[in-house]
């Protein structure tokens, strides 16, 4: 067993799924688990028919549940650090071991693979762009922290923290909150330098209107947590 596990969480991710864990498997040495988030389309089909390993949610909880269920897996298994990856293909494998030998190396409690902390082919959409400056300068304001992608989901985790997000994750939109939680509590973070692509099919689940109310929640709590 390897000391690194990464957590895989799919929500009809029938176009990615596959090709995802494919060229983990190939690309690198560390274990996997996938969280199926009770997918409506066939993503447990294909996960069960290549003989992937996951963990089947019998309803959709979200992101956010369905990385606590990583986050437990990892702790019930004794991995000493754990990493998220989207289905989507839109984090590249290849920086996997960028995260970490970063996290071993520095001995930070969590290491962010970021999009804009040094120039990347990262082309995302101005709205987008616009939401992560904004998270950035609430961090700023909330939590005295500077993370240029807040929104990253492309993190490592050292067994401390493995063992913070077993006990408490956000339900929904949880990258920025988990950060002002973090940080209140002292823990170290950091950020490098991955390269992103778009999602390699599929569709997105969070539209303008899901933004809208994404940017809205994560400010109140955020806020709310700074406080108490």
């Amino acid at each position: 067993m390897s000391k690194v596990l990464i957590i895989i969480p799919a929500y009809n991710e029938e176009d990615t799924i596959y090709n995802t864990v494919k060229k983990l498997v190939e690309t690198c040495k560390y274990d996997y688990v996938v969280i199926n988030d009770g997918s409506t389309d066939g993503t447990r089909r294909i996960l069960e028919e290549n003989n992937l390993n996951y963990i089947d949610l019998p309803i959709n909880l979200g992101i956010g549940g369905a990385m606590q269920t990583g986050y437990k897996y990892a702790l019930k298994h004794g991995y000493e650090y754990a990493i998220q990856l989207d289905a989507d293909g839109q984090h590249d494998p290849d920086d996997l071991e960028k995260l970490v030998a970063e996290i071993e190396r520095s001995q930070y409690d969590m290491v962010i693979g970021s999009r804009f902390i040094e120039k990347t082919n990262y082309k995302g959409s101005l709205m987008r762009r616009i939401g992560i400056l904004y998270f950035y300068y609430l961090l700023l304001f909330i939590s005295r922290i500077k993370i240029t992608d807040p929104t990253s989901g492309y993190r490592i985790v050292n067994r401390k923290i493995i063992k913070e997000f077993s006990k408490y994750y956000p339900v929904d939109y949880p990258e920025v909150e988990v950060l002002v939680k973090l940080a209140q509590k002292k823990y170290r973070i950091k950020e490098i330098k991955v390269e992103m692509k778009n999602r390699q099919g599929g569709r997105s689940s969070i539209t303008p209107l899901k933004s809208l109310y994404y940017m809205t929640k994560v400010t109140f709590i955020s806020l709310i947590r700074s406080v108490f």
